[in-house]
This record gives C-alpha cells, structure tokens and sequence, in this order.
C-alpha cells in the first residue's frame, strides 16, 4: 500500500516535467522565379505588336522623309556641291574642271540660277532616280549647260527638296543664269510647254539651249503622283563649243519619268535587316521592359527608315 501511494505521489510530479508543446515554425516563403517568356496568346500579341510598331515606324517616316525631311538631306547634300565646285573652277591642279564630254556621275557641273522663282541648284551629272536625291541632274547625252547645242537638267518637282516645283511659273523672257567651268552663261526663257505641245523652233547656229524637265500632277496627290512631263525652253544667243565624244544615248533609267530597277538587291537587305531589328525587339520585349525597349529601338528603325527610303526612292520615277 505504501509503494503504490507513493507511486501515485510521484506521478504528478512527472507529469509536471513533461517539456511544453512547440508552436510550429511559419514556413519560409519559396523564392521567386524570375517570369519565364509569355507563353500562347502574350506571346502572340507582343510579336503582333511589335511587327504593326515596326510597320508604323517605317511608312511615317518613309511618308516624312518623301515630303518634308528629304529636303534636309538634300539642303546638305547642295551646301557640299557647292563647296566642291568653287573648289573645281577655281583650278586646281590636281582636278580638271568639267567641260565633257565625259564627266563622272554626281559630279557637279554647274549652278543654275533662277531669280523670278528663287531658285539656285548645284547641277549634278547624271539623271538616274538616285543622282537627283542631291539636285538637278544633267543629262549625260546632251551638251553641259551653256555650251552649244541643247542642253537637258531634269529636276525633282515635289519630293527632296522639290528644287523645280515651280518652273511652271516661268513666263518668257525670265533670266536663268548658268555658271560652269568655261564661264557664266545668261538664258532667256522661250516659253513652257506640255505633253503634247509642238517642240520650239531648231536652234540657230551657236546658239546654247536649254531644256529644264519636271513632272507634274493634279489634285492634293499630283506631287506624288504626276501625270505629265513639263520642259522649259531656255535660250542664248551664244555657246562655249563643245567638246564631242559624248554618248550617243542613255540607259533608260535616266529618260524622264524612269525608275532604277538596280537598286532592288540593296531594298531587300535593308528589309532584311529591319526585319532583324524587328526579331531582335520581340526577344528583347520578353526580358526587358517594352518602354526600355523602344528607347533603344526607336533610333536604329529610324535610321534604317531613312537608309530604305532613299533605297526606295531609286524605284520610283526620277521626276517625282
């Protein structure tokens, strides 16, 4: 009896040394994953939005650049003309001044000048689509301006600078000033004329003629989209000679109103590589922020906007 209360006396003692219960520790939360690329329908919608981003890119500025911007480069293009061929006719001894029969496309061969209209243009040599991105361009068949015979400058009349937009102001009797290596030459206009129109009066002996071509349209898009060529007939009563050998004809995308087929390899490698920087922002789009994104997209497209424009310009109509 003794044991078992003492037992029983015990018991409680024991069972106040039972360790206390401990309250389970809060599991620690997992790390994050860093978000993996959008999968289905976000993957689709950020390549769409892109591509039409990139599509908006290129048209508004290739419309800009067409009508407006286009100017700037060619302003440019004439400041360094100009420097080149004061350089030439001053003489130096390490260039000929260009006086033909032949003479290296884009050269410069004279300033024309036209104070009815405020016109003053470096003349290049050429008359491909591309050689009139920088200003009039001398047809390379026919003798340079102010020596005798008929001289042909075609000249864009809305895009780049537009640099003959009005020579259908003219009225006959203005004065068209001509400057080239063999001296300064003054025209009077003889009159303007159209499609259509009887061709003016054979030129008398040692006479220099001079014919300005452009193109024009109707209504808010005839700029853009001529329907006619325009000449302007200029004449004086004498020439510098002109030395012969020069060639008999000219490759068709340098007639009026032509287009240079050649610059298709040179299209298609900027539009391979606008489509590159296309790729190249929907995988950036996926680990970047879109924002960031466009901040660094945004001027390399322009300026392969701007590369692909003037590429595109080569296909269009010279006179444009």
């Amino acid at each position: 009896m003794t044991v078992t209360l003492e037992k029983e006396k015990a018991a409680p003692a024991k069972r106040g040394l039972r360790r206390k219960p401990v309250a389970p520790q809060a599991k620690k939360p997992a790390p994050r994953t860093p978000p993996g690329p959008p999968k289905g329908a976000d993957a689709a919608a950020t390549v769409m939005s892109s591509a039409f981003t990139m599509i908006a890119i290129v048209c508004l500025w290739m419309a800009a650049q067409m009508l407006f911007l286009g100017s700037i480069s060619q302003h440019r293009a004439q400041d360094l003309l100009y420097g080149e061929l004061r350089h030439v006719l001053a003489g130096p001894p390490d260039k000929a001044p260009p006086i033909g029969p032949i003479v290296p496309v884009g050269d410069p061969v004279a300033l024309l000048t036209i104070p009815s209209i405020g016109l003053e243009q470096v003349v290049v040599e050429g008359t491909a689509s591309g050689d009139l991105l920088a200003g009039p361009g001398h047809r390379r068949d026919t003798p340079l301006p102010g020596q005798v015979g008929t001289s042909v400058v075609y000249g864009r009349g809305a895009t780049y600078g537009g640099p003959f937009a009005h020579i259908t102001d003219l009225s006959a009797g203005d004065d068209i000033t001509v400057v080239g290596a063999q001296g300064t030459k003054r025209f009077q206009v003889l009159d303007v004329r159209y499609a259509g129109d009887p061709l003016p009066q054979p030129a008398a002996e040692g006479t220099a003629r001079l014919t300005l071509v452009t193109a024009q349209g109707s209504g808010r898009l005839g700029p853009i989209s001529p329907q006619s060529v325009v000449y302007v007939d200029a004449e004086a009563k004498k020439g510098y000679p002109a030395p012969s050998g020069r060639p008999a004809a000219v490759p068709d995308s340098e007639k009026a109103m032509a287009a240079d087929d050649g610059a298709l390899p040179l299209l298609a490698l900027c539009l391979a590589l606008l489509l590159a920087l296309t790729l190249g922002v929907v995988a950036a789009r996926q680990r970047w922020s879109t924002v960031l994104v466009w901040v660094i997209a945004s001027p390399v497209a322009i300026a392969l906007s701007w590369a692909t424009t003037d590429v595109v310009m080569r296909l269009l109509p010279n006179l444009i």
